[in-house]
Order: C-alpha cells, then sequence, then structure tokens
C-alpha cells in the first residue's frame, strides 16, 4: 500500500508541480505494475491544484488541508493526522524547502521524493537551471527517502540524461521528467517489495 501522496504548494519556498508524477504512479497502480498497491488518500494544502482534481477523477480520496497563516509545524501536524491512519509508504508530490524533523519522525524511512537532479548535485529550487548554468554533461533525476535535511536522503534510484548543447531549461526539464515518470514507479515497486536495507546512506538491494 502506497497509503497518502501528499500534493500542492506550500508557503515555505516549495513548487507545485503540474501532477505528472502522481498521475504515472496512478497508471501504475491501475494497470498492475504495483501489485496490491493502492493509493488511498491524496492530500494538498490548496483548493484546486490539480493533484486533488486528477484523484478525485480517479475515484481515490482527496483531502485539502490549507496552510495559509500556519506554523510549519502546525500544518504538519495536521497532514501528519491524515496520513497516519492510511498506513503504508509517502509519496511528495511537492517538496518542502526543508522537511520538518516531526514529519519525518511520524514516518521514519516511509516517505520518498524525486527531485530533477543527480543529487547531491543541485539540491533545492531550478535544478535543471542549475544543471545549465553549470555546464554538467548529465544531468537527471533522483528518488530518495525524506529525512529533515534538504534533499539529504538515502538514495533509491538515478536515471541520468545527457545535456545537449542547445538544451535550454524547458527542453531539459522535458527529457528529465519522462525519467522521473520510470524512476519513480520502479523505486516504489522496490520499496513496496521491502527487498533493501539501508547501510549508512546507502540502500542497498537485497534479492
Amino acid at each position: 500500500m502506497l497509503g497518502f501522496f501528499v500534493y500542492g504548494q506550500a508557503d515555505w519556498g516549495a513548487v507545485e508541480w503540474a501532477g505528472s508524477n502522481f498521475e504515472a504512479l496512478a497508471d501504475s497502480v491501475g494497470s498492475g505494475r504495483l501489485p496490491g498497491a493502492e493509493i488511498a488518500v491524496v492530500v494538498s494544502n490548496r483548493e484546486g491544484a490539480p493533484g486533488i482534481e486528477r484523484a478525485k477523477v480517479r475515484g481515490i480520496a482527496a483531502r485539502v488541508i490549507p496552510s495559509k497563516g500556519l506554523e510549519r509545524e502546525v500544518y504538519d501536524r495536521q497532514v501528519v493526522a491524515v496520513c497516519a491512519v492510511q498506513g503504508g509508504f509517502g509519496l511528495f508530490g511537492w517538496v518542502y524547502a526543508v522537511a520538518l524533523a516531526f514529519f519525518v519522525a511520524s514516518f521514519p524511512n516511509r516517505i520518498l521524493n524525486i527531485h530533477p537532479s543527480l543529487l547531491p548535485s543541485f539540491p533545492g529550487l531550478e535544478s535543471q537551471r542549475q544543471a545549465l548554468e553549470y555546464g554538467v554533461k548529465f544531468a537527471g533525476c533522483t528518488v530518495h527517502f525524506v529525512d529533515e535535511n534538504l534533499d539529504a536522503g538515502p538514495i533509491v534510484l538515478q536515471a541520468a540524461v545527457p545535456v545537449r548543447d542547445d538544451d535550454t531549461e524547458e527542453t531539459l526539464s522535458s527529457r528529465i521528467l519522462a525519467e522521473e515518470h520510470r524512476i519513480y514507479t520502479e523505486a516504489v515497486r522496490i520499496v513496496l517489495e521491502g527487498k533493501y536495507k539501508i547501510v549508512g546512506r546507502r540502500v542497498v538491494r537485497e534479492s
């Protein structure tokens, strides 16, 4: 069971996504590529967020918990109260600037996030722009466990994307996104099967 998918745009420096990673995961669940998995609830802090609307279309429970005017921990406690009853693992469809220790402690090694860079390079916002400005020859994406630090949890999977000389932020982002859809599903499958262990910072797959 996936348990919950937290999605939206926060007031603390997070970015809203178009919801395509949620759609890709929901498609994987629906097609049987994630056997036995279920997205039990989608949570957002904004009414009308694309992920909320897409969840409703699919018949998935959706909850809006407004964050405006709330301290981070107060909001986190409300989200945790909803998500905790679902069990399973959690997935982020948006990223806090830094996940609070309270949130992480509530779901230790049970929250996955996907980031559009080959971490530890280019954490935070506008990773594709950072990659182009730095001049790297390979960009990519990373699925990692969430901890209380910025884009710093143990890495489950990564995919490299060559940077072309004529790339713009938009063209590079588009190719990275295609890889995000692929490896997020694969990372969720690995975690749900339980055939891994965390050794220091390494996520080691077990046969």
